[in-house]
């Protein structure tokens, strides 16, 4: 019984580089419904192994440890998205609606919903409380310019695990001659998010 739980242990690794991604990152990253979906699977043939397993046997305690480990990382990675959602609730949705066809959902039919209701209970709010008292030119507001966006430029930490050529750091400009970096694969790096936020996307690099 206990190595059908071991052989579930490597599972959750796409999570838990879809969790440090989410957290690190200064921007809400796609949704990742179907690893959630897969720990969460996983996670309840675990518990059910585990069920099955002898009292006092001390590999269960370590699996059970495991266990834990994982769904805390899933509830932090949930729990990531949600503030980030709140945090920039129009820039989120904006992002949604322009999305190409084809291209991958920013949200889950979930978080769609959540976030389409935070943004209704916003407006109701700041009409009760403070718009319908201010002159008539003055009763709505631009949720997009009211709400600050993410800060693509603050400085993240990622390892490297795809070599990368030619990544532009800083465009040129009067002061400055273009600056451009190779980043060799297993390297760490403090970069500006904005330079790297492709390779995020692709799987290139990793935040830690």
């Amino acid at each position: 019984r206990l190595s059908a739980v071991s052989s579930q242990l490597c599972v959750p690794v796409c999570h838990s580089q879809a969790w440090l991604n989410e957290k690190f990152s200064p921007e809400l990253l796609e949704n990742r419904s179907e690893v959630v979906e897969c720990v969460m699977e996983q996670l309840t043939h675990m518990e059910a192994n585990l069920q099955r397993v002898k009292k006092g046997d001390a590999k269960a305690s370590i699996h059970r440890m495991e266990i834990d480990r994982i769904r805390f990382m899933l509830s932090s990675y949930l729990r990531s998205r949600l503030q980030k959602i709140e945090k920039f609730f129009p820039h989120v949705l904006e992002r949604e609606k322009s999305r190409g066809e084809g291209d991958p959902s920013l949200l889950s039919p979930e978080e769609f919903a959540f976030a389409k209701e935070y943004y209704a209970n916003t407006e109701t709010y700041l009409k009760a409380v403070a718009l319908k008292r201010m002159p008539p030119n003055l009763q709505t507001v631009d949720m997009l310019k009211a709400v600050p966006e993410p800060c693509l430029d603050s400085f993240v930490f990622l390892r490297v695990k795809e070599r990368q050529e030619n990544i532009l750091v800083e465009p040129e400009t009067d002061d400055q001659r273009e600056y451009v970096v190779d980043l060799e694969e297993g390297s760490q790096h403090l970069m500006r998010y904005r330079t790297i936020a492709p390779l995020v996307s692709s799987g290139a690099v990793q935040l830690i």
